[in-house]
């Protein structure tokens, strides 16, 4: 089959073995997304040797359980042991011996055919397209952050970055009622936030130590900085973004202004599946471009480009 491979900091499109593994459903990708996350691997944020991707719809053409075939699904990206001692404390985002699709020790859904396990799979509603379906998993990772802290109405909440995965927060984040700005510095991240009723702002309009709650979502260490700076004295500030190399931050600040530093990555399929079935959430209005498979390369740079949000690949 045909499957973006990934190695020494190259991608090529090549012909790889279908994937055959023992216990797990085999799926037949219809579409998948490009990320940020794909990206940096690429630059080697991550040493991972491969087939790229992990945001995917796809359809069930072989499973243990026949129920399951011919099923249109989404799936969770972390296959997890179900015996270590994190999986057994209801921590299996962090099991000790997890594989990773796409990421880690596992391959990816850039490709004809990927697998994975049946408890990782979802059932897409009918309602839902596969446009929207592809983008289960950045969804899920923008409502994780509801589900690691509360957001209250009464809450000021500074989202620092307008990006594909920031867009998606800022939708989900305005659904509590909270008093929500979002720093976008392009005019087509404002249009975008604008057409949804969300207020964006300036950074020069930025209050120092005067928000709740704080989500960095920019993956550039100015991004962290100037969101320190904003979160107040015992607020919380939200790390969605994962950063290639290191950046330098003032501990003895965070523990003077008793900051609650929160960090957040994978996030609940179920929930985000719903706000799409329910049309409470849009993020079809992310999608820049659209490729097929052997075009995926020139997706690849297409994503790479400045102001580019999501690009999907159709199998």
């Amino acid at each position: 089959m045909k499957a973006l491979w990934l190695e020494n900091n190259q991608i090529s499109l090549r012909d790889i073995q279908q994937p055959d593994k023992p216990n797990e459903a085999l799926i037949k990708i219809r579409k998948a997304g490009i990320c940020s996350t794909d990206l940096e691997l690429v630059k080697g944020y991550y040493p991972y040797t491969g087939v790229l991707g992990h945001e995917f719809v796809g359809e069930v053409v072989s499973a243990t359980d026949a129920s399951w075939i011919g099923q249109r699904v989404v799936g969770e990206i972390n296959a997890v042991c179900g015996k270590c001692e994190a999986c057994m404390n209801g921590r299996s985002t962090h099991c000790e011996n997890r594989t990773v699709l796409g990421i880690t020790n596992r391959e990816g859904v850039f490709a004809e055919y990927a697998t994975l396990p049946l408890e990782n799979l979802y059932r897409v509603p009918d309602s839902v397209s596969d446009e929207m379906a592809v983008f289960t998993e950045p969804l899920a990772a923008a409502l994780e952050i509801q589900q690691q802290i509360q957001i209250k109405p009464t809450d000021r909440v500074l989202l620092v970055g307008a990006g594909r995965l920031g867009q998606l927060i800022a939708q989900t984040l305005a659904l509590t009622g909270c008093d929500l700005h979002v720093l976008a510095r392009h005019s087509y991240q404002q249009d975008l936030l604008s057409a949804r009723g969300i207020r964006f702002i300036t950074e020069a309009k930025i209050q120092p130590r005067k928000w709740d709650v704080v989500v960095e979502a920019t993956g550039s260490p100015d991004g962290f900085n100037l969101a320190r700076k904003a979160v107040r004295p015992r607020g919380t500030l939200v790390m969605k973004s994962t950063y290639a190399g290191n950046i330098n931050i003032n501990l003895s600040s965070i523990v003077v202004d008793e900051i609650t530093v929160v960090g957040s990555r994978c996030g609940p399929f179920a929930p985000a599946l719903r706000l799409l079935e329910r049309r409470e959430v849009d993020p079809t209005v992310l999608i820049s471009a659209q490729y097929k498979l052997k075009d995926i390369l020139k997706g690849f740079e297409h994503a790479a480009q400045a102001g580019v949000l999501k690009v999907q690949i159709e199998m």
